[in-house]
C-alpha cells in the first residue's frame, strides 16, 4: 500500500500507524492506545442471531492491556449460540488486530476489535460463524488455487416523520437527489463512519423503494461495497449494519434491513457479488467474455441454490420478497444483465472502449485493466442473512462447481436470456427449478444437500443441525399462501421480524 493511501485512509488507526490493517501487530495496537488517549477497548463478535455482541474493558495500565490482547476473555457460548449446551459453554474470544478501529459513537475514546471464538482446547470453534467462513475460503483455495472475493449491496429502509415537502414518486426513488430524497445526508454520514471502521465502499445511493404509511415516510437506500477477500467482506457488512443502526438511533430515525415491509412495495435484498482471483488477476473474464471458470462457479450455485436460502433468507418475511415481478428471483437460473434471474452477470467493462477518453477527449487513451471489475451477483439473500454463513455457503457452492463433472452443462441448461415472467416464456419457466417458499422448505433443502457443506469440515454438523432446527421452528410451511391477501396479518409478521439480522 502506497504512503499516500495510508495517509488518506479513513481508518484513523491505519493513518496513524502508517501500515495496512492486515499488518497490525499487538505492539502496534498498544502504541496506538498509549499515544492516542484510548481509555477503553471493546471486543466485538457475532452471535447466533447474526448481530454483533460487545464486551467492554477499561484500560488502567499497560500490563492489563497486554493481557487482554494476548489472552482474550472468557464468554458464555450457550447464551450466544443455541447449539452450545450450558454444561460446556465456556468459550474464549480473541481479538484480531487487523480489525482495529475507533468507535465513532463513543464519548470515551474507545478502540474496537473484532474477535474469533476458540474452544476449551484452544482450537478455533468449529461452529463459529467467522471460522466457518475461514474454512470455506481455505477449502476453496486448496481445491481451485484461487481466492474467493465478495462484496455486498446493503439495502435498508430509513423511517421518519413525513414532512410532505418535495415528495418523491412512489416506488421511483432510484438514485434520487435531494430534496426529493430526504435521507442522503444520513447515508453519507453512515458511509463516512463505515469507512472509518475499515469498510471499503464502492458507492451509496437512494433506492427504488419509497412510500408513506401511517404518517411516516419510508425511504430505501443502498450502500455497496468493493470486492475484497470474503472473510473481510463479512466483517465489513457486519460493521456497516452496526454503524447504520447506531447512527439512526442517535438521529432519532428508525432503520430496518427487513426483506419485506408491505405488499406491493420494493423489498430489501442483500445481493452478493463474487469474483475469483489468482495472482492478482480476475478469472471471471477470458477474451472479453464470461470465462469457463465463472460458468463452473455459477453451476455450483445453481446446484445448491435451494439450500443457500437457509443461510441468506432466515425468517418468514424473506419469502414474501421472493415472489414474481418484484426484481427478486423465484427460479433457479442465471443470465446477463437480467434482474429477474437468481444469478446475474452485471454489465462489465469488456467493450474494449476507453470510456474515460470518450467522455473526456482531452484525456489520453489509458491502458487500465478493467476486467478486475467483472463479478457475478447472487440476488436471493436479504438482510435476515447470517453474513458469515451466507458467504461460506456461496464459497462452498462455487467450489462445488469445480467438483461437478457436468458443471458446464448445468450452466448451459440454467442460462436464460428472456424475461422469465413473461407469459410467452411459460414453457421455459416450467423447466427451471423453484426456490423454496418458506423457512421450512429451505430447511428441507439444506437437509438434502448438507453433505456438500459439511465436506472438508467447512460447516460443522452442529451448525447445520442448528440452522435446520431454527428454520423449522417457524412452522411457516403454508404461511405465504395463507396470509398473502391479509394485510393486517402481514403487518404483524413484519413487526415481529422488523429488526432481523
Amino acid at each position: 500500500m502506497a504512503k499516500a493511501e495510508l495517509t488518506m485512509n479513513a481508518n484513523p488507526v491505519v493513518a496513524y500507524l502508517q501500515k495496512p490493517a492486515e499488518s497490525f501487530t499487538k505492539s502496534d495496537i498498544i502504541r496506538f492506545v498509549e499515544n492516542n488517549g484510548v481509555q477503553m477497548i471493546n471486543f466485538m463478535y457475532p452471535g447466533g442471531d447474526g448481530k454483533l455482541k460487545t464486551l467492554n474493558f477499561v484500560i488502567t495500565n499497560k500490563a492489563y492491556l497486554e493481557t487482554i490482547l494476548t489472552c482474550g476473555e472468557r464468554v458464555d457460548g450457550s447464551s450466544l449460540f443455541s447449539f452450545i449446551e450450558a454444561g460446556s459453554s465456556d468459550l474464549y474470544v480473541l481479538p484480531r488486530f487487523s480489525t482495529a478501529f475507533m468507535d465513532p459513537f463513543a464519548e470515551i475514546p474507545t478502540l474496537c476489535l473484532l474477535c474469533s471464538y476458540f474452544d476449551k482446547d484452544g482450537q478455533p470453534l468449529a461452529s463459529s460463524p467467522e471460522n466457518t467462513l475461514r474454512k470455506a475460503c481455505e477449502a476453496f483455495r486448496q481445491t481451485t488455487g484461487m481466492e474467493f472475493h465478495a462484496m455486498g449491496e446493503l439495502e435498508y429502509y430509513v423511517i421518519d416523520q413525513d414532512d410532505q415537502l418535495y415528495p418523491a414518486i412512489d416506488q421511483r426513488g432510484y438514485h434520487e437527489s435531494a430534496p426529493y430524497a430526504k435521507m442522503n445526508d444520513f447515508r453519507q454520514q453512515c458511509m463516512l463512519y463505515i469507512a472509518q471502521t475499515g469498510g471499503q465502499i464502492k458507492y451509496g445511493h437512494s433506492e427504488v423503494g419509497n412510500f408513506k404509511q401511517d404518517g411516516l415516510l419510508y425511504e430505501q437506500n443502498e450502500i455497496e461495497f468493493l470486492p475484497v477477500r470474503a472473510e473481510e467482506a463479512a466483517d465489513q457488512l457486519m460493521l456497516a449494519k452496526w454503524v447504520i443502526r447506531n447512527l439512526a438511533y442517535e438521529m432519532g430515525l428508525n432503520v430496518t434491513f427487513a426483506p419485506k415491509i408491505t405488499v406491493g412495495k420494493a423489498g430489501s435484498g442483500l445481493h452478493i457479488h463474487m469474483r475469483l482471483m489468482k495472482d492478482g488477476h480476475n478469472q471471471m473474464v477470458s477474451g472479453g467474455v464470461l470465462s469457463e471458470t465463472a460458468r463452473k462457479a455459477i453451476a455450483g450455485m445453481m446446484e445448491l441454490a435451494p439450500s443457500i436460502t437457509a443461510f441468506g433468507n432466515k425468517n418468514p418475511t424473506s419469502y414474501f420478497r421472493l415472489v414474481p415481478h418484484q426484481e427478486a428471483p423465484t427460479n433457479v437460473c442465471w443470465g446477463d444483465r437480467n434482474r429477474s434471474v437468481l444469478v446475474r452477470v452485471p454489465l462489465g467493462w469488456t467493450a474494449g472502449v476507453d470510456l474515460c477518453h470518450a467522455a473526456n477527449p482531452l484525456e489520453s487513451v489509458s491502458d487500465i485493466d478493467t476486467t478486475v471489475k467483472q463479478t457475478v451477483e447472487m440476488r436471493s439473500p436479504d438482510g435476515s442473512a447470517d453474513l458469515y454463513q451466507l458467504l461460506a455457503g456461496l464459497c462452498v457452492a462455487c467450489r462445488h462447481g469445480f467438483e461437478m463433472n457436468d458443471a458446464l452443462r448445468v450452466a448451459e441448461d440454467t442460462y436464460v436470456n428472456v424475461n422469465i415472467h413473461d407469459a410467452a416464456n411459460a414453457d421455459r419457466l416450467a423447466l427451471l427449478a423453484q426456490l423454496p417458499d418458506s423457512c421450512a422448505a429451505s430447511a428441507d433443502c439444506l437437509e438434502r444437500q448438507r453433505a456438500v457443506y459439511e465436506e472438508k469440515g467447512v460447516f460443522s454438523k452442529a451448525m447445520i443441525d442448528g440452522i435446520i432446527a431454527q428454520l423449522r421452528a417457524f412452522h411457516d410451511e403454508t404461511l405465504r399462501r395463507d396470509i398473502q391477501d391479509k394485510p393486517e396479518e402481514i403487518k404483524q409478521l413484519v413487526d415481529t421480524y422488523f429488526h432481523c439480522g
